[in-house]
């Protein structure tokens, strides 16, 4: 499975910026004027592992092929986007096909980059956006409770809906419905207010190491659990080095990460994903499943027939099949394991499926 994470923003708060340098192409259109993106923008980028290369080695493999995590590039959203200002609903709707929501918040002055309010202000600009994004989902669940819509709606669904309601009637925090629910039911809500959420706090150069009044502002607020400070344009800068000058580029500046590896690093976190991994001549190739996936789910992900014929997996940790250099001496010595259906596949996980034709 790939995840998609959406880039929304209020205009010119650096999302088509961030989108090309994380894609490191030039499909989003950035420029000093609001709704310079209509039609969303969409990347799909590899996901950075070095076990891969380190897996292939030992197992002599012609292809190595990462797993992926799509990003999407949201027009800006305004003030009463709900009810089509700006362009309006038509956007809100592009946000309920992501996986995660990156809320790109700026964070830096600028006389040369238009703001589409008088002064910078963080925290305001995440209200417009989640206000908005709450205000759409009233009117959805009003919609779906109507008498002549809801005998379409499962008991569950019901359950879920009507709760929203009451929250944002009464301006609770829809995340405390994750304690009441199960998170594939609250997903199946389709509600923007639910998706999971990173926040972008896009600085200036100066301000890339350790924040400013404005990230502090933001963070006092919204704490830094899932926050993280990244300079848009560095990032593009980044993009445009050969492996050498990035790494002098980000020793000279203080960064330790790349803006993507901690993107990713926050995605896995928040969607609670892991990897695992099949080696072998052909290929090396890292799979995304979520946490606590089952050997037969985690198969599944390979072909629906894995499956459905599963019969048990040969298991080898990350650590065990490198040190043991492969799958021959892991067998050997005793660190492979076979697994069956009830097992719960780990992060970094070696494994190779038996099943049933």
């Amino acid at each position: 499975m790939s995840f998609k994470c959406g880039i929304v923003g209020l205009p010119n708060v650096g999302k088509s910026t961030l989108f090309n340098a994380l894609t490191n192409s030039n499909k989003a259109q950035a420029a000093n004027f609001p709704f310079c993106t209509i039609d969303p923008n969409i990347g799909v980028v590899a996901v950075p592992d070095q076990r891969l290369e380190n897996l292939a080695k030992i197992s002599q493999s012609k292809k190595i092929i990462n797993t992926s995590i799509s990003f999407v590039d949201i027009a800006g959203l305004v003030k009463g986007a709900s009810k089509g200002e700006g362009l309006g609903n038509k956007f809100l709707s592009h946000i309920r096909e992501v996986d995660a929501i990156i809320h790109m918040i700026r964070c830096f002055d600028s006389s040369d980059i238009q703001n589409v309010n008088p002064n910078v202000d963080p925290v305001r600009d995440l209200e417009i956006i989640e206000t908005e994004m709450m205000l759409a989902d009233l009117e959805s669940i009003q919609k779906r409770l109507e008498k002549n819509n809801k005998k379409n709606v499962d008991e569950e669904q019901l359950k879920i809906l009507e709760k929203a309601l009451d929250f944002i009637n009464n301006d609770k925090d829809l995340s405390i419905l994750y304690s009441e629910f199960n998170k594939k039911q609250l997903n199946q809500s389709g509600l923007l207010s639910l998706k999971p959420k990173i926040f972008v706090c896009n600085v200036d150069e100066k301000s890339v190491q350790k924040g400013n009044e404005y990230t502090k502002t933001f963070m006092d607020k919204y704490k830094s659990e899932n926050t993280l400070i990244i300079s848009a344009d560095i990032e593009n800068q980044i993009n445009e080095l050969d492996i050498t000058e990035k790494k002098n580029y980000m020793e000279m500046i203080g960064l330790k990460k790349t803006g993507l590896d901690m993107l990713i690093q926050k995605g896995y976190k928040i969607l609670e994903l892991e990897t695992y991994f099949t080696s072998g001549p052909e290929e090396t190739r890292a799979w995304t499943i979520q946490k606590n996936c089952t050997a037969p789910k985690a198969a599944g992900e390979i072909h629906t027939d894995f499956e459905k014929g599963f019969i048990r997996a040969e298991t080898v940790s990350y650590i065990d099949f490198i040190s043991n250099g492969g799958w021959v001496n892991s067998k050997t010595n005793g660190k492979m394991r076979l697994e069956g259906k009830d097992y719960i596949v780990k992060d970094g996980d070696v494994l190779n499926f038996r099943f049933n034709t």
